[in-house]
């Protein structure tokens, strides 16, 4: 009887275990995918299991996506009209930094993501971009601003550097080679 009763409490140990590594695998390739947006995530939700589900969401929805590579002549022509782009804010800041914006939205578009919305945008990207993706929200709460007395033509210019940060990440190809079409 106690030989019978040992035997449960080990198996029911032992799977509280396998649980417990099964957990802690899952949330160390979380963080390790979703690196600072793993811990953003974290502190929004309610609990760690609701921030991990919405993760593991994003990661679905993302799988589901057709994200492309570019050819290396689209390639080409985006860093050119990201180049003019940066010429045009020498003459007008505040509508270069909205041209920087448009173009990495169609830039997005372009890879295979869908741009319905910023919060969105920001959702889908935090799978493949999470490291730059603070680069994007900083320039897109600036760009938000435009227009009005609340930005400085220094703030200007730190969204342009902002959004040249996720610009240079999403023309990427998928393997982090500028010029690689290799998949």
């Amino acid at each position: 009887m106690w030989t019978i009763i040992t035997i449960v409490a080990v198996v029911i140990i032992i799977a509280l275990i396998a649980l417990a590594v099964r957990a802690m695998v899952r949330r160390r390739r979380l963080q390790q995918r979703f690196g600072p947006e793993y811990d953003r995530t974290v502190e929004s939700k309610e609990s760690r299991r609701e921030a991990e589900r919405d993760l593991r969401e994003r990661q679905e929805r993302h799988d589901s996506l057709e994200i492309r590579p570019l050819p290396a002549a689209v390639r080409d022509r985006y860093a050119r009209d990201w180049a003019g782009v940066q010429e045009h804010f020498v003459d007008d800041p505040d509508q270069a930094v909205g041209e920087a914006d448009r173009l990495v939205t169609v830039l997005m578009s372009e890879r295979g993501y869908p741009t319905e919305g910023y919060e969105q945008q920001k959702r889908d990207l935090s799978v493949e971009h999470a490291r730059t993706l603070d680069h994007y929200r900083v320039a897109h709460d600036i760009n938000q601003r435009v227009g009005g007395r609340d930005t400085s033509t220094e703030e200007l210019r730190s969204a342009m550097v902002h959004y040249r940060a996720m610009f240079e990440d999403l023309l990427k190809s998928d393997n982090g080679a500028p010029g690689d079409d290799r998949r």
